[in-house]
């Protein structure tokens, strides 16, 4: 009689840890399908306006994605976390009016300085000044202003 207490009592144990594990993993979905949609909602891309690019190499091998994104009513430059380049002096994130600015001696008059680069590889992000109008750049470039040597750019899909 013992022996049969303790089979129910071990099958009932399984049953209701397996039912938590279940559960558990069905409530874990739920918060990550809640978080994605409220990510989603609080980061709007914008979608047809051509604010995306693919970096390519300048003076230095540079790669990964560039976008534009607007939160809440701000807009930002966002490197995806495959950005790479080298490492250098004096590196900057600037706008250029051209599609492929050249290696070097870009002029003052075709770029606009964002920021200084955060790092040389992955994720970051890049506040755009209201009064800058992306439709007066065609590129997104990492520039070495000691050197005026653009080591990558990204066209911006227009």
């Amino acid at each position: 009689m013992k022996f049969k207490f303790l089979a129910i009592l071990g099958v009932a144990l399984v049953l209701n840890v397996s039912y938590g594990k279940e559960a558990s993993a069905k409530q874990l979905t739920t918060q990550m399908q809640y978080s994605t949609t409220a990510s989603t909602s609080v980061a709007q891309i914008k979608q047809g306006a051509g604010d995306s690019g693919t970096f390519k190499a300048g003076e230095h091998p540079t790669q990964g994605t560039v976008r534009v994104v607007t939160e809440k009513g701000k807009r930002y430059l966002e490197f995806g976390q495959g950005f790479k380049t080298d490492n250098g002096p004096d590196l900057y994130v600037i706008l250029h009016r051209s599609d492929a600015p050249p290696v070097s001696g870009i002029k003052k008059k075709d770029y606009v300085s964002l920021a200084r680069l955060q790092k040389t590889s992955g994720a970051q992000r890049y506040s755009l000044p209201d009064n800058v109008n992306l439709a007066d750049f065609r590129s997104v470039a990492v520039w070495c202003r000691k050197f005026n040597a653009t080591f990558g750019y990204a066209p911006l899909n227009k």
